[in-house]
């Protein structure tokens, strides 16, 4: 479904092993189709052209690494409400999918990445944005497990990359988006910023998909259910 006056656009910022995407797919979960998923990471620029070893040198860690137009015209096209186009990337190999996916936005867009708040015209695009702070141990931990288990790296590289290219990227770039964001959630999540999350996300699905009013109460305490059990985020 499309929202009469086009979508909001909600950032959800944080570090490599925030918990970014666990995080969109809980509230995606509970929205149910009155939400959808755009992630950033899509978007990075194709290296097909170079050959394995070089690609192994790329520093992904900086924003250079998006591709920016690509990335902002899916973003303009789902403000409109309007379907687009979005690459798929393959992180296995580092190249860029050759099918592309037609997209569908909904009423509200969770858009999550390392670098969206970094710009003030692309972070004016967002209605909402969040910051995920996550200790550095944490997001180590979370990004050795992906890397080896999901997309098959060797665990000795993941752990290099981080110490010398993540880690650094993360205070240069990441890090100094915390102060532009509207709301900042700490890890482990916090019952107070849980609750100012379901406010705001509460008021933009009045705006765009209304939904009634005496489910405001039951949207509250469903969301504090899955951000603050002990087992939720990984």
């Amino acid at each position: 479904m499309i929202a009469p006056r086009g979508s909001r656009l909600i950032a959800i910022v944080g570090g490599s092993g925030a918990g970014k995407s666990w995080l969109v797919a809980r509230l995606c979960e509970l929205l149910g189709d009155k939400a959808c998923h755009l992630e950033l990471d899509d978007f990075y620029r194709d290296c097909s052209a170079l050959p394995p070893a070089r690609r192994a040198r790329v520093n992904f860690d900086i924003p250079h690494a998006i591709d920016w137009h690509a990335a902002e015209r899916a973003l303009f096209d789902a403000e409109a409400g309007q379907p687009t186009r979005v690459p798929r990337y393959d992180f296995a190999t580092h190249c860029r999918r050759i099918e592309q996916e037609a997209w569908q936005p909904r009423p509200l867009v969770f858009v999550d990445g390392l670098w969206l708040l970094r710009r003030p015209d692309l972070r004016r695009r967002f209605a909402l944005t969040v910051y995920l702070d996550t200790p550095l141990p944490l997001r180590r931990s979370r990004r050795l497990a992906r890397d080896v288990v999901e997309r098959g790296y060797d665990a000795a590289e993941v752990a290099r990359r981080f110490a010398t290219e993540v880690a650094p990227m993360h205070g240069r770039y990441v890090e100094p988006q915390k102060r532009r964001a509207d709301l900042v959630l700490a890890q482990p999540f916090v019952e107070a910023e849980v609750v100012a999350l379901a406010q705001r996300l509460w008021s933009l699905v009045e705006a765009t998909a209304p939904l009634p009013p005496w489910m405001h109460e039951t949207f509250r305490a469903e969301l504090l259910a899955r951000l603050l059990t002990h087992e939720s985020c990984p």
